[in-house]
């Protein structure tokens, strides 16, 4: 049978109340009762619930996190990376989704209202950022991750976006190739414009298709730079579901990679070593966005001021056989 603090409060001879204070070093109780609550504490090995420590601190002892879907190649590294921290430290993880729009948003809103998390971890759903911009507003902690380069009002993670296009660019010219072509995400997502930008700070203006961050979409980017008679030896591709359709459509078309077509994609999410030829790669650091945006709320949660700058975590170049290495 589990050991209540009803049950030590009894046996030390003390009220509920002051066993929550020796259990939170309040500082409040005399050092005989502290020592007394402590042995009754030892001898009954009574823990606390997690929930019951939060109550006792003010809080939930829990984070709320808002995500688009979990579709998303590599939410999964992120998700872990944040429930890596708050574990660690001894906080749930209240995950919501918005695949069904208004509706999903007027349910997380009920849980916001009922104060059911200390704060909140966000991956920018679509059409939610007003929202939960008026949330940071009226007091609730929030932390982005991945801010797709909308910059918002409150502390973000996200990572290099420029530097990782143009090391791409670099990349390929230090192959030989001399016609790259360019397979975008959506125009409307600030990451393009950035991985777009750095790649052109490398190459200058090049051939460019705009994909959905799909693999269809780019198996179709391909097939119409064929089909319009584009010349190309490299393809930029702005993240590696998108990639791998690319070397779907080369394939389709006769085109061996790398030595007609080197490929390279963004992300680096688990099937990019596993295509055929496995996928030279930008790396985001996900797991490690997770890690940070989970620190970086907790530390505001524990009193630290919220920091005014967005924390960038560099990307890295992963060579593999699409495009490998001169």
């Amino acid at each position: 049978m589990r050991v209540t603090i009803a049950e030590v409060a009894r046996r030390a001879r003390v009220s509920k109340t002051t066993v929550s204070r020796v259990l939170n070093n309040k500082g409040e109780v005399d050092a005989a009762t502290a020592i007394r609550v402590r042995e009754v504490i030892a001898a009954t090995g009574y823990t606390p619930s997690a929930r019951a420590v939060g109550l006792a601190r003010g809080r939930a002892q829990t984070v709320g996190m808002l995500v688009p879907g979990l579709t998303w190649p590599w939410m999964g590294d992120v998700l872990q990376g944040v429930a890596d921290v708050l574990e660690s430290r001894g906080y749930g993880l209240l995950l919501h989704t918005v695949n069904r729009g208004q509706e999903s948003l007027e349910r997380f809103a009920r849980h916001v209202s009922a104060s059911a998390f200390d704060g909140l971890l966000l991956v920018v759903p679509p059409d939610a950022l007003p929202y939960v911009t008026g949330l940071h507003e009226s007091g609730l902690p929030v932390v982005m991750i991945d801010d797709r380069g909308h910059h918002p009002g409150f502390p973000s993670v996200a990572t290099s976006n420029t530097a990782g296009g143009a090391a791409a660019a670099t990349h390929l010219l230090a192959l030989g190739r001399t016609r790259p072509v360019m397979v975008t995400g959506p125009a409307d997502f600030g990451c393009t414009h950035h991985r777009s930008a750095g790649f052109h700070s490398v190459v200058g203006e090049v051939p460019a298709v705009e994909g959905d961050f799909t693999r269809d979409s780019g198996q179709a980017a391909i097939a119409s730079l064929l089909d319009a008679g584009v010349r190309f030896d490299a393809v930029f591709t702005q993240n590696d579901l998108m990639a791998v359709g690319v070397l779907d459509g080369l394939r389709a078309a006769g085109r061996t990679v790398p030595d007609d077509v080197a490929v390279i994609g963004f992300d680096d999410i688990a099937i990019a070593a596993h295509t055929r030829p496995a996928l030279t790669t930008v790396r985001q650091p996900s797991r490690e966005m997770g890690e940070a945006a989970a620190t970086m709320l907790l530390a505001h949660l524990d009193g630290e001021p919220a920091p005014e700058q967005p924390l960038i975590l560099p990307t890295s170049l992963v060579i593999r056989e699409s495009a490998p290495a001169p």
